[in-house]
């Protein structure tokens, strides 16, 4: 039995359909949930897990011959204290797969630091576990792109359980990383592509560094928009301090604020444009162009 905790996120919600896809049967794979009502159309057994209610956390497990664990939307610095009552709950499972950040312990972003303690607990644990390293979604972007495709106000959204950038003035992108500072992202579904087919091999890899084939330039995004959407579409660096501004004016809490402008740092620095090959691999084919991705995310 395959169990996914946190199965209601767009993650979790195509993993499992990739799982069926794959023919695993619906009856073998559970959806551990904080709310069990929103899980009732995945078409698998559901069970209640709340990471703040680790008394929830044994049943929901139970049975489970591999556990996916896809991290915690927060908040920041409590995530791993939720991770590790899932991960004494798990018992003596035969895999416990996590859903980390691209460059693991190597990452020097503020937003890995709770990956790298949830990592470093699996590892202490002794259970065979695998790391699914995801890197940037393209959909974290979205509403950016869709403001600066069309027009209106100022429009923030979270589609993927991680903060998303909201849009600048309309037809442009703003952010603190350079124009030329590169992002090897790739679509969820591909990720959850990926993630389903390391829970159903016979013996996978104990981590997965994965992001997409291309690493693309804020410059380079901002022009695709633009060619998509028939209408001009540029890039605007600021400075962090603009920029935490432009985050916080849009409505978006201060410390998850501040989180958003150090990813910009890590990009800057090279973090997010690692390419590895690994999310090809598994999902079997390379991973969307620029394009294609851009053409999915503004017509979701």
């Amino acid at each position: 039995m395959i169990v996914i905790v946190g199965a209601t996120g767009n993650l979790g919600r195509q993993v499992v359909q990739k799982l069926l896809a794959r023919g695993v049967p619906a009856d073998r794979v559970v959806a551990a949930v904080r709310r069990p009502e929103a899980a009732q159309e995945l078409g698998v057994p559901v069970r209640r897990a709340d990471y703040d209610h680790p008394e929830t956390l044994p049943a929901a497990l139970a049975g489970a011959r591999r556990v996916l664990l896809i991290s915690s939307p927060g908040p920041f610095g409590q995530r791993p204290a939720q991770h590790r009552a899932v991960l004494e709950a798990a018992g003596d499972v035969e895999l416990f797969a996590y859903t980390s950040i691209l460059g693991g312990e190597r990452s020097g972003a503020r937003l890995a630091e709770d990956h790298q303690a949830t990592e470093a607990a699996i590892r202490a644990s002794g259970l065979p576990h695998v790391f699914l390293r995801n890197g940037w979604y393209l959909e974290n972007y979205r509403p950016s792109l869709a403001h600066a495709a069309t027009s209106g106000g100022v429009s923030v959204g979270r589609q993927t359980g991680r903060p998303t950038q909201p849009a600048g003035s309309a037809g442009e992108i703003v952010g603190s990383a350079g124009p030329d500072a590169r992002v090897a992202s790739a679509l969820i579904e591909e990720y959850a592509e990926a993630t389903a087919a390391v829970l159903t091999a016979e013996a996978p890899k104990p981590v997965y560094e994965l992001s997409g084939d291309v690493a693309w330039s804020f410059a380079e995004l901002a022009a695709e928009v633009a060619r998509q959407a028939g209408r001009p579409v540029g890039y605007r660096r600021l400075t962090p301090a603009e920029h935490l501004g432009v985050l916080t004016g849009a409505g978006i809490p201060e410390p998850v604020a501040d989180l958003l402008v150090d990813v910009d740092a890590a990009v800057d620095r090279g973090e997010l444009a690692t390419k590895t090959g690994d999310l090809a691999a598994l999902i079997g084919r390379p991973t969307a162009p620029l394009a294609e991705a851009v053409k999915r995310v503004l017509a979701s």
